[in-house]
């Protein structure tokens, strides 16, 4: 038996690594990502990918959507796209003189927006209700969405023509902002061998009720008050950095994150914890998933953007300054 599988949630960790390394088949290098990926679906949080292209962003997100098991859809993000196009609208038919409604391609258990920067502010804002209440109101009728639901997006920072930036209210709804880098030489090196050829096809590892059941067994993983404090902490001292010894960041800093910031590193690091095979939080899982919980939610002075400042090194700044608690173990237990 596996240490994993001697651990509290050991079956559970050897389940979702066994999904990791099936979608490792096919995505080379990119570990980060793919463990977030991961982290997200167990968070019931939607993920932001952001990189060049041709980073495996898309191929990533629908590698999952094969392993995990579910519906999928994938919606390319266009100038000229409406919300209708997304959410669905009414349709009058000719024959019995009715109105039906034709639900969009949101109905789905993985929906992939690809390039969602490209879309105009009400696509956006129609998305936001999709990603928030899990639901879409056609016609004054409510539709839930299936669960479990997850938006996995992508966005290309370098592009400037035909490109809408997502509003701070829309940012703030995913739990994850991921930066998607070049693969290193050697692993692009891996990828020429493994994609000029017959790619590896994934194999479905899990399905909708047993991914549900993991999402409950991570809401279940432990949290110490010490830790809660911790990510209080944390949070506030994006707001009152003055108070946490971090005055130089008070002219960097113009809003700092919201409470869905909060309850996101609880809920990311509870999942992290659970991939690692416990049934515990600890402070180095809040660490580990701070970076990409909170960076995108900082609104940085103009100053600051004008310097080129990066939120992510910000957040960096702030694990040094704030310190975690002291784990202590008992040997009793």
């Amino acid at each position: 038996m596996s240490v994993a599988e001697e651990l509290p949630g050991g079956n559970d960790a050897a389940l979702l690594r066994q999904s990791l390394d099936e979608v490792r088949r096919v995505i080379v290098g990119q570990d980060h990502m793919v463990e977030r990926l991961i982290v997200a679906l167990l968070a019931r949080g939607h993920c932001l990918l952001e990189g060049v292209p041709g980073v495996a962003k898309t191929l990533a997100a629908s590698t999952l959507a094969t392993v995990v098991g579910g519906t999928f859809a994938r919606i390319q993000f266009t100038p000229d796209l409406v919300p209708s196009d997304i959410i669905g609208t009414r349709v009058f038919h000719p024959s019995n003189e009715k109105f039906d409604v034709e639900l969009g391609p949101v109905f789905v258990n993985f929906l992939l927006a690809d390039e969602i920067n490209r879309a105009p502010a009400k696509v956006q804002s129609a998305l936001l209700e999709v990603m928030a209440e899990r639901q879409v109101t056609l016609a004054g009728v409510t539709h839930p969405l299936p669960k479990p639901f997850i938006v996995l997006a992508t966005q290309n920072p370098i592009e400037s023509e035909g490109v809408y930036p997502l509003p701070e209210v829309q940012r703030d709804r995913f739990l994850f902002r991921v930066r998607v880098p070049h693969p290193t030489a050697h692993e692009e090196l891996e990828i020429l061998h493994r994609m000029s050829v017959t790619p590896p096809v994934p194999e479905r590892v899990l399905d909708p009720a047993k991914l549900i059941t993991l999402q409950q067994a991570a809401e279940d993983v432990s949290v110490h008050q010490l830790v809660a404090d911790y990510v209080v902490r944390l949070v506030m001292s994006t707001r009152n950095p003055g108070e946490y010894g971090l005055a130089e960041l008070s002219d960097t800093i113009e809003i700092g994150v919201s409470p869905r910031a909060t309850l996101g590193l609880v809920s990311a690091g509870r999942a992290l914890a659970l991939l690692r095979g416990r049934d515990y939080l600890l402070p180095d899982d809040v660490r580990d998933v701070a970076v990409d919980v909170m960076s995108h939610r900082l609104m940085l002075t103009f100053d600051a953007l004008a310097d080129g400042v990066d939120p992510e090194q910000v957040v960096r700044q702030i694990l040094h300054a704030v310190p975690p608690p002291v784990v202590v173990w008992n040997q009793n237990r």
